[in-house]
């Protein structure tokens, strides 16, 4: 809209043809505000007395409008109501940062205590919504549309690594410690035949947020077998783990990362949700990689072990140590990989 200024020409010549016209503006303005004055009082002393109301809801009353009993009013939001929430929403973004430093300073004297080369970085916050999983190109079967997706990298930007440990052979006490202290997030797929003789193990592990999940019962290579065989491995486990553990697993590896339709199929057939295989494995003293690049990327996903000195050379501690002076000296932080999937 534009505005339409007055000729000050045209304003100046009015006010000197009416001399009395200014005179008579500002005795009406002297007016007004008597009258003003005047109800101001009335109105105080009604309030004072009890009679009346603070305001009458049209014209710039001091006070909150009182409604009629009839048609009781809303109140408006209190004064200062947005600063503290903006001031709640601050303390709160300050305590977290204050408790991921505290976490952050404890790792560091478990990093020592177990003379890692550096101090593992934290990972960020989980994401909101877990990103969608899709069979990786390449490792499709004929069919395989609404079959669990077979994948070795998580969907994601930010640079955080998953690390996963299959079968169950060796039961070192000191992961289970060093794992805890470091606080070191990972994932355990587990075959029945080498985990049978010590169920108490991986129970602690569980009691310590690892999430336990399908490697079948005997290990065998899946696509050698029948559908029923294969069904037999994969449902056999998913039930011992849930009558062990309590929970149905929703992830499965088949082993040596071998598989066909029909192992889709009965995995499906039993609650398998996703098939996560891997970007790369770590020993002891080496890394082996999947991909041309020898490296690690957004979102991969680290196979390692349960092994001991008897297969490698070096415990599951000498493990952890290599694998997470890998995953630091390039800049990623381990998560879990649950979160995600």
């Amino acid at each position: 809209m534009q505005l339409v200024r007055q000729n000050d020409n045209k304003a100046s010549e009015a006010r000197k043809s009416h001399p009395g016209r200014r005179v008579r503006t500002v005795a009406a303005v002297l007016l007004i505000a008597a009258l003003g004055t005047a109800c101001a009082g009335e109105s105080g002393d009604r309030d004072r007395s009890g009679g009346g109301r603070s305001g009458d809801g049209g014209g710039g009353g001091g006070g909150p409008v009182e409604s009629a009993p009839e048609k009781p009013g809303r109140a408006g939001p209190a004064p200062g109501a947005g600063a503290g929430k903006k001031a709640d929403a601050a303390a709160a973004v300050r305590a977290q940062a204050e408790a991921q430093a505290k976490a952050q300073a404890l790792r560091a004297v478990a990093a020592k205590k177990w003379k890692l080369a550096k101090t593992p970085l934290a990972a960020p916050p989980p994401p909101t919504a877990k990103p969608r999983i899709t069979t990786r190109k390449g490792f499709e079967v004929t069919g395989g549309a609404n079959l669990p997706p077979v994948f070795t990298r998580v969907p994601t930007k930010e640079k955080v690594v998953f690390l996963t440990i299959d079968d169950g052979a060796e039961k070192d006490p000191e992961l289970l410690r060093m794992m805890g202290e470091l606080k070191i997030p990972y994932s355990a797929f587990l075959s029945d035949y080498v985990i049978n003789d010590n169920y108490a193990y991986f129970k602690k592990m569980q009691s310590r947020g690892v999430s336990l999940h399908n490697h079948t019962l005997t290990h065998p290579y899946l696509p050698g077998l029948s559908y029923k065989e294969q069904k037999r491995e994969i449902c056999g486990q998913q039930e011992k783990i849930e009558k062990r553990y309590g929970k149905r697993p929703a992830l499965f590896r088949p082993p040596y990362g071998n598989y066909d339709a029909r192992t889709l199929r009965a995995a499906k057939s039993c609650g398998v949700k996703a098939v996560p295989l891997w970007s790369s494995e770590a020993f002891p003293d080496h890394m082996e990689w999947r991909e041309w690049d020898r490296d690690l990327h957004p979102g991969d996903i680290v196979l390692t072990h349960f092994r001991g000195k008897e297969d490698w050379k070096g415990s599951m501690p000498d493990m952890i140590r290599h694998v997470m002076k890998t995953i630091t000296d390039k800049g990623y932080a381990v998560a879990k990989l649950e979160d995600y999937v």
